[in-house]
């Protein structure tokens, strides 16, 4: 049952996502959005080939994420709302600084400094906000749990909202890096459900059963998946990014189901910790220069992607004639 809720979700963001992107650029491209916030002029941005890409992606992706939650069969009042907050409100703060933003500070350090001199920076303002979201994220669905755990789950959201923005520099990298980094938990928590008798449900300290909160995890989680792999052919096709609207939204929604499925405040707390420590290691390291340096990672970042450009050399003059 816990499966066919999850296959549900996930069906549900696929076909969301899929349609409303359709939707969304036909629209974009007609004569009634001329001049308006949907222009696609206002969406589109130029690649490293020279090509447009519409960042209409990432508002979609937010919105048949959250679609998909609300849709999804089995959840609570205070999950859904959850679900819908971190995609919604992440993707918005996202929309924000792709439309407004510029590369004047960057990384979470430069925000921050701008920020405690008096400068008020799109990139600022997005970190605020989502924190605020991942606040509102973990006090829903870390209910019943103390002071601690509502911290711990804040920075698990707020975390993994940046953690998959950071991998959207490629084709395809932020939808496969969520994706992996997601599915260990996601099968943890579906042998869980199936391994554990119901007669042996333990009562968990967050507010709600074992079970019951491992399986509204999978079901979040499986929305938010749903949706940003039907987008994953237009991300390799160098068609549609996610932008930061799309990849803080499908991070925000991915750290909400890992705090909600977390079995104690230690679990929290590697999870927190892990995720702090991706942040704070992107201020320093380039993720690129590691991903390209690992044969491995380098393979996965590489499939499904469009081979790059070949090196344009100026033409040679013809030797003259011997003699």
């Amino acid at each position: 049952m816990g499966q066919m809720r999850s296959l549900l979700a996930a069906a549900a963001g696929a076909a969301a996502a899929r349609l409303g992107l359709r939707a969304a650029r036909s629209y974009a491209a007609g004569d009634a959005a001329k001049g308006t916030f949907l222009d696609e002029q206002r969406w589109s941005r130029v690649n490293h080939r020279g090509e447009p890409v519409t960042l209409l992606a990432g508002p979609v992706y937010a919105a048949a994420a959250s679609a998909a939650v609300l849709a999804a069969p089995g959840l609570s009042g205070r999950m859904r709302a959850a679900g819908v907050a971190a995609a919604a409100g992440a993707g918005a703060f996202g929309v924000y600084d792709d439309l407004c933003g510029n590369a004047d500070r960057r990384g979470i350090k430069g925000h921050l400094t701008a920020l405690a001199h008096g400068e008020v920076t799109t990139g600022g303002v997005k970190i605020v906000g989502i924190g605020a979201v991942g606040v509102f994220g973990a006090c829903l669905a870390r209910r019943g749990g103390g002071v601690l755990d509502k911290a711990l789950a804040a920075v698990v959201v707020a975390g993994a909202a940046n953690a998959v923005n950071l991998l959207d520099l490629r084709p395809g990298r932020a939808i496969k890096g969520a994706a992996l980094a997601a599915a260990p938990g996601f099968v943890a928590r579906a042998l869980r459900r199936e391994a554990a008798p119901v007669s042996r449900v333990s009562v968990e300290p967050h507010g709600g059963t074992d079970l019951c909160m491992a399986r509204s995890a999978n079901t979040v989680a499986a929305a938010g998946l749903g949706a940003a792999l039907a987008l994953l052919p237009e991300d390799l096709g160098e068609r549609a990014m996610l932008g930061d609207a799309g990849a803080n939204a499908m991070g925000a929604l991915l750290g909400l189901a890992a705090a909600a499925g977390a079995r104690s405040t230690a679990g929290l707390a590697w999870r927190a910790a892990a995720l702090t420590a991706v942040n704070l290691a992107s201020e320093k390291v380039s993720f690129t220069k590691v991903i390209a340096g690992s044969a491995p990672l380098n393979a996965i970042d590489m499939w499904g992607r469009r081979p790059a450009p070949a090196p344009q050399h100026p033409p040679q003059p013809s030797p003259g004639p011997r003699g």
